[in-house]
């Protein structure tokens, strides 16, 4: 449900639509786009940074072209609830965690791991995360392509 406090409107929308999907527009060209000046885009963004909406920004890297040729998906699973702060803290000291889902289902903790190749990712499993005193057990999905990844429709 979304935030009732955060009301957007066309305008909105439109501006984020942009800059999601080119966060170096200027804020002239969609002024001109819309119809409306740049000034009038420029508070549209600050007020939807002021709520939260836009969180920031960020640069996407290709992972590949830095040698990163192994996405992995593991579920994880406490020896007890009370363990989640502690296994997050320690999960989020290993630098090839890149996200991390408390989830309901199979797994207490869900990450996604990148490594350069196998052999990395085996070192990781057995010497880093399967050494954490509150893991339980794991199970590794090795990504074979990423055929989708785009953000939510504002």
């Amino acid at each position: 449900m979304p935030d009732p406090s955060v009301r957007l409107d066309e305008l909105d929308k439109a501006i984020l639509t942009i800059l999601m999907a080119d966060a170096r527009t200027p804020y002239a060209e969609m002024a001109k786009r819309f119809d409306v000046s740049p000034a009038t885009v420029h508070v549209r963004v600050e007020k939807m940074r002021a709520a939260k909406v836009i969180e920031g920004t960020e640069v996407v890297v290709n992972a590949k072209k830095l040698g990163y040729d192994v996405c992995c998906f593991i579920g994880i699973n406490l020896n007890a609830a009370r363990d989640y702060h502690s296994a997050i803290e320690k999960l989020n000291a290993l630098d090839e965690v890149v996200e991390a889902y408390y989830t309901t289902g199979a797994y207490n903790i869900f990450v996604k791991l990148m490594c350069k190749n196998i052999e990395e990712l085996q070192y990781v499993l057995i010497d880093k995360l399967q050494a954490i005193d509150e893991v339980q057990s794991t199970e590794t999905l090795i990504s074979l392509q990423n055929p989708i990844n785009r953000n939510v429709n504002p």
